[in-house]
């Protein structure tokens, strides 16, 4: 009987021309696989490319069994990070199975994009003996993520831990894109089932803190939030900025949200939003949903806290896969957080090295996070990192 083995390439490019860059991304690992193609490939693909031609070049050079992938706002490996590349992550493995599903129409029908996301899943077909999880990738900007988790968790029994993120386009917020094979889709999401026969690790953590006592949400619809404790939102922000020193501009209002998110109170964390916009009515639109009658506090941060947060995550994946190595991981973290960490954002993915030492990542920076895993905050997040550790 053949060893159990995983093998797992992560690769990038800058090169400007989609043909040419998925041409040498496909290059990149059949020769990492020494010539073998990959069960599994999973794109991280910046908005400056033609998506559709890349990722048909990719599958061309390496003859990928199964694609997944988003647009992005921010890509990164253990090698490099910045804007405007794409990365990836091929594995080949005798101990892992993969199953890909897309769900469309987000915006309208949840359940029904979890129905066609899970479709072709296959975990508990072959026996019990085995950890079920999948790489969630939605269109953030359709909205309604928290409730396609639901759904999602609904649609499998509960079997499955969740990890992923909300597709971006560099901080735009026009369009972002998720791919299965080579289907290109917005308001849309893409499921990557993993099956194992050794445990996947799934880490989650912030590291933000309340910056005030928690305040009731006494009128959100959907992601727009008008008023807490029955006082505008605008109101509540300025009073935050002047008790703080800080200077919060209605016009120019990202500077200020960018270190000033909400937090709703969940009884054991925080699930965190980001604050986008201000609307003409003075309302804020968020970066996803809060619900009404929640408790939410403005929150606050430091670099050093979003490092060892990082570093947290990381070690808490590590640490599921129960004495077996890691093989490769894949990191997701806000896009949100890199705009206000600018250069030392690096540090972060600094903090990652230090834990994982020579097995390689990649990943990229997200409109929100997915999460759903024992033990641990879930649902879909800002600023919030997540790192998956699949065993070798």
């Amino acid at each position: 009987m053949s060893a159990v083995k995983t093998q797992s390439v992560v690769v990038y490019t800058a090169i400007e021309d989609s043909r040419e860059a998925g041409r040498s991304l496909g290059e990149q690992i059949s020769k990492g696989l020494g010539g073998e193609a990959p069960d599994a490939v999973i794109l991280f693909v910046s908005p400056k490319y033609d998506a559709t031609l890349l990722v048909e070049c990719v599958s061309e050079g390496c003859g990928a069994k199964q694609i997944v992938g988003c647009s992005s706002a921010g890509e990164f490996t253990s090698d490099t990070h910045g804007e405007g590349k794409t990365c990836a992550v091929a594995i080949r493995s005798s101990h892992l199975q993969f199953a890909v599903g897309i769900g469309h129409g987000i915006s309208t029908d949840r359940r029904k994009a979890a129905e066609e996301m899970v479709r072709d899943f296959r975990c508990g077909e072959d026996g019990s003996n085995e950890y079920c999880s999948a790489l969630i990738l939605t269109d953030a900007l359709a909205g309604h993520a928290d409730e396609l988790i639901e759904e999602l968790t609904l649609k499998t029994g509960g079997s499955h831990q969740f990890f992923g993120g909300g597709a971006g386009d560099d901080a735009n917020f026009r369009r972002t894109q998720v791919f299965a094979g080579k289907q290109i889709a917005s308001d849309a999401a893409v499921a990557l089932e993993i099956i194992s026969e050794k445990p996947i690790g799934i880490g989650v953590r912030h590291g933000w803190t309340p910056a005030t006592a928690p305040m009731r949400v006494t009128d959100s619809r959907g992601a727009t939030l008008v008023s807490l404790n029955a006082s505008p939102i605008l109101d509540v922000f300025h009073e935050h900025a002047r008790s703080t020193d800080q200077t919060f501009d209605e016009k120019d209002p990202m500077p200020f949200f960018l270190h000033n998110i909400l937090g709703i109170d969940t009884g054991d964390g925080f699930k965190l939003r980001v604050p986008l916009t201000v609307n003409p009515d003075g309302s804020v639109v968020c970066a996803a949903e809060i619900p009404n009658g929640a408790a939410v506090c403005i929150m606050s941060t430091d670099s050093a806290s979003a490092r060892e947060a990082a570093a947290n995550a990381t070690r808490a994946a590590v640490e599921q896969l129960h004495g077996h190595q890691p093989g490769v991981a894949i990191f997701f973290d806000c896009v949100a957080t890199r705009l206000r960490m600018g250069r030392d954002f690096g540090n972060e993915l600094e903090a990652l090295k230090e834990v994982l030492g020579e097995t390689q990542f990649a990943g990229c920076n997200t409109y929100g996070q997915v999460a759903r895993t024992s033990g641990q905050f879930n649902g879909f997040h800002n600023c919030t990192a997540v790192v998956c550790v699949l065993p070798a």
